[in-house]
């Protein structure tokens, strides 16, 4: 599945869609508020914060009544130790979090997470199952906030044809050609490697099993002229054509497709890479019953449809629950099955592989 169909960009539908499409949605219908208090809340930085405050945060409050003090997250795992070390002073820098995964896991070793109570979470029932995670002991630590896809992405002067496997990264005729994400713990190679050439991730379950893979991922190296960073740096490089092939987030080459750039993104056969971020309650706050209503109202599937038209995201519910059309489905998801991370790896093991990666991928 390819997605280069012109569609405003992200920034145009929030100034726009508001006030037109959306206008008659039912998630906006006035509703008499059901509870009073406030919530502190963290999102990543950003875009992401200022999509929240405009699109979402209001219709939660329209809603319930709970006002929403927005926090911005730092970025990394910058955000997991600020909560820790005010969590042991009894101190909530924000009630409910968005946290990657990694962070999540981290947390969840150190119990910074309070377990949610999925009764209170009725909305729950629409969420993918592996958006709804659990610890050693079976409870729930964080339910799925929002996802993105890693894709193949191509410039069309260059490739008129669409690719259709992950394959071409291995491909001797794209020598030179290739951007890569430079760290094994942001670009899931390792997943996408398994995946493609070993039939499934379950082979990274083992020393002996990554080093095989990492072998295989080492053909690829000829044909990669830039580990990248930055990302802005490979997105000018593939408009241009100077980096011809890569991966990247299929939302953002959707939006530079969009505004004419001959960019596409493409789902492989095998699936795209699927991350995401979890909402996740520390401790320390004494917020719990506000937080499980907006954990709750947030899993609705005609919030996470708006999160879609309005912030790009994935949504981590199931597509038969969702009002959205194919094309707007399409400009952020896949049906597909997608390619999941295997996070512990680079919890439990990150150090090795990142030893590794260096000595045998980057270097």
């Amino acid at each position: 599945m390819n997605y280069a169909v012109p569609r405003a960009s992200r920034r145009g539908f929030l100034a726009g869609a508001a006030a037109t499409a959306l206008v008659g949605s039912s998630v906006f219908a006035p509703r008499p508020a059901r509870a009073q208090g406030s919530l502190k809340v963290g999102t990543y930085g950003g875009y992401f914060q200022d999509s929240f405050n405009e699109h979402i945060f209001p219709v939660f409050t329209e809603e319930t009544g709970i006002e929403v003090d927005s926090v911005a997250e730092p970025t990394g795992e910058a955000w997991l130790v600020q909560l820790e070390t005010a969590a042991r002073a009894g101190q909530a820098p924000a009630d409910v979090s968005m946290m990657a995964q990694v962070a999540r896991l981290r947390g969840e070793k150190s119990e910074l997470w309070v377990p949610l109570d999925l009764e209170k979470i009725p909305n729950h029932q629409y969420v993918q199952p592996h958006f709804i995670h659990r610890d050693a002991g079976d409870q729930v630590t964080g339910i799925g906030a929002v996802s993105w896809y890693i894709t193949l992405v191509t410039n069309t002067d260059i490739y008129p044809e669409a690719p259709t496997s992950w394959t071409e990264f291995w491909n001797p005729e794209n020598e030179d050609s290739i951007g890569l994400l430079a760290l094994a713990s942001n670009s899931f190679l390792l997943e996408i490697t398994a995946k493609t050439h070993f039939g499934g991730t379950d082979i990274l379950g083992s020393q002996e099993g990554v080093l095989e893979v990492m072998a295989k991922l080492q053909e690829v190296k000829p044909n990669v002229r830039l580990w990248y960073r930055d990302e802005g740096q490979f997105q000018q490089a593939l408009q241009s054509g100077e980096i011809p092939m890569g991966q990247y987030y299929h939302d953002v080459t959707g939006l530079a497709a969009a505004e004419g750039f001959p960019v596409r993104s493409t789902f492989p056969k095998e699936g795209g890479v699927l991350d995401s971020g979890s909402w996740c309650v520390t401790r320390a706050s004494d917020k719990l019953e506000e937080a499980h209503t907006f954990i709750n109202f947030m899993c609705k599937p005609e919030i996470q449809a708006l999160m879609s038209r309005m912030v790009g995201t994935s949504p981590t519910v199931q597509r038969e629950h969702l009002d959205l059309t194919n094309k707007e489905f399409d400009a952020v998801s896949s049906e597909i099955p997608p390619i999941l991370p295997r996070y512990e790896l680079y919890l439990e093991q990150g150090d090795w592989v990142n030893q590794k990666w260096s000595e045998l991928i980057t270097s």
